[in-house]
């Protein structure tokens, strides 16, 4: 999973879910916990997410995950890029699909290449 990818997929799981563990975030985007951490750090490095804990809460360690203004304009420029690239996977499947068509339709059954024989 690349860097980008990886950040935009948090930024949608912390939309989504911001008071989510990271353990939690970590299983719903098949990813380690560190890895989760390490990306939660780069995006409050950049200032797009801020952490808030919950000091009086009877667990200590609960913590809320809040996008800030900068963070939802990323995710939004993120969303164009990954839009983007999707799109263009698309239009790559669907001629790799129309040739494989093309060649089943045109190929010669086993059956008739035997016979020439």
């Amino acid at each position: 999973m690349n860097a980008d990818l990886s950040c935009y997929e948090l930024l949608c799981q912390l939309t989504d879910q911001p008071i989510a563990s990271q353990r939690h975030l970590a299983e719903r985007m098949d990813v380690s916990v560190g890895k989760v951490n390490y990306c939660l750090r780069a995006l409050m490095e950049k200032g797009w997410v801020k952490m808030n804990n919950f000091r009086r809460s009877d667990n200590k360690l609960a913590y809320s995950y809040l996008l800030t203004p900068s963070g939802a304009v990323a995710k939004l420029s993120l969303t164009r890029l990954f839009l983007a690239s999707k799109e263009r996977e698309f239009d790559v499947l669907q001629k790799q699909i129309a040739m494989l068509r093309f060649e089943l339709e045109n190929a010669t059954p086993p059956e008739a290449v035997r016979d020439l024989d």
